[in-house]
């Protein structure tokens, strides 16, 4: 089976997403799946072995120009090539321009419209690679931002072409009028082309059915996956100083003021003055003022010296990292479809508190691994961190269940077994 993977690029960032896909490519790789993990926009970065092709379609300078400027629609290959340059996208990337929602209606109506966006140029060198080069028996699309590409490729390579959902609603949901409304319709209009959907949970499932419009049975649900190479070797802390761990991007999505509003909390107990926060991830320039104002509050409560920022991590500094917490949390505002990072937490024996939304209710159920609590309120989520500090007996069994759990079913090999037989359906 020849698949052809499409695949996007976040810049600079470690994304879970780009992790996700390349997990997942090497894993149909090694069940004798013949994988191109082809990146779009800028180049993968990932946390292990990069195993995307060392070139980019829909070169995140190139599509930008087209957008702005009808000159660069008809510009010749050879100069495109240079701007497509995996060397000078990865450069570029490095000064970090905002990917917020609110900056990027035009071009995301765009390039949903496919062949009848600006970007169709790109398009038709893509479809000319796959017919020339590759030559593909399935086309897994990386999420559903990519259906415009669908209606062409079928028609030029008539192969399937399958789509991963992976929290689209959540960023068209922030753009702008008028261009939410224009994406939204489009996006439906072009979610008919698709043959199915692959949604990473069950809730996820029966939102992006309502979402697109769509048939519930045309999308499918694959639970999410872990190369689980590293995790685990280390025992969880059995003393303090207690540690509650945040992994995530820095953002208010991600719900990190929830988290130290809930540190700030527990830490007026007496029990709980040598408690330490400890935080990880990816802070764009967009979020730096949201990040300061966290900062400043636990400055402001004189708690500087028992919080720390670790930046954002690479895979040995994040295994070490979450092998020293006592407990986990990234408590989400909006229902997240994933969670990549509870299933990290876990794989490292740590326990999780999560909000009872999203992904997260049916990831505590199947790992056995934490405790859920109602959404939004920093009280109930200091409450329930306090009784599962105290708690060292208990902490220890989620952490054991939940790791025991995530390394017997939601490794990269099972979810790449869970994907063949969706696409099977379809060959």
């Amino acid at each position: 089976m020849r698949i052809a993977y499409i695949t996007a690029g976040a810049a600079g960032m470690y994304c879970g997403s780009c992790i996700h896909d390349n997990a997942l490519a090497a894993a149909l790789s090694r069940r004798d799946a013949d994988v191109a993990l082809i990146p779009t926009y800028t180049p993968l970065r990932t946390d292990e072995e990069n195993v995307s092709l060392d070139r980019v379609f829909y070169g995140g300078i190139s599509i930008f120009l087209q957008q702005q400027w009808p000159f660069f629609r008809r510009t010749h290959r050879l100069f495109d090539r240079v701007l497509d340059s995996p060397f000078l996208i990865r450069t570029l990337a490095r000064f970090g321009s905002s990917t917020n929602a609110r900056d990027l209606g035009p071009l995301t109506v765009s390039i949903l419209a496919g062949e009848e966006g600006n970007q169709q140029k790109e398009l038709t060198r893509l479809i000319a690679w796959l017919q020339r080069d590759f030559k593909p028996d399935l086309i897994q699309l990386t999420n559903a931002m990519f259906v415009g590409m669908a209606r062409q490729l079928k028609a030029q390579l008539g192969v399937p072409v399958l789509c991963a959902l992976q929290g689209e609603d959540l960023f068209l949901d922030g753009l702008p009028e008028p261009w939410k409304s224009q994406a939204l319709k489009i996006l439906r209009q072009r979610a008919q082309d698709i043959d199915a959907f692959i949604a990473p949970c069950a809730y996820y499932q029966e939102h992006m059915a309502e979402y697109l419009q769509v048939p519930r049975t045309k999308i499918h649900a694959v639970p999410l996956g872990l190369n689980l190479t590293g995790h685990g070797q280390e025992s969880p802390p059995a003393d303090g100083p207690y540690k509650i761990g945040y992994l995530a991007r820095i953002c208010p999505e991600k719900g990190f003021h929830l988290l130290v509003d809930a540190f700030q909390q527990l830490k007026e107990q007496p029990e709980f003055a040598p408690l330490r926060l400890e935080a990880a991830g990816y802070l764009s320039a967009y979020d730096k003022p949201y990040f300061a104002e966290q900062v400043q509050k636990i400055r402001r409560w004189g708690l500087a010296d028992s919080f720390a920022y670790h930046g954002e991590v690479d895979r040995r500094e994040k295994i070490r990292f979450l092998s020293s917490l006592h407990v986990f949390s990234v408590p989400s505002v909006y229902a997240d479809p994933k969670g990549l990072s509870i299933l990290e937490a876990l794989a490292n024996g740590i326990p999780v508190v999560q909000p009872d939304h999203g992904a997260f209710p049916e990831l505590i159920a199947a790992t056995g691994g934490g405790l859920l609590v109602a959404p939004h309120s920093p009280k109930i989520l200091a409450n329930e961190l306090a009784a599962l500090l105290r708690d060292e007996k208990r902490r220890r069994q989620l952490g054991q269940t939940g790791q025991e759990a995530v390394h017997s079913r939601f490794h990269a090999d099972a979810m790449a077994e869970g994907t063949l037989a969706v696409y099977e359906q379809y060959l």
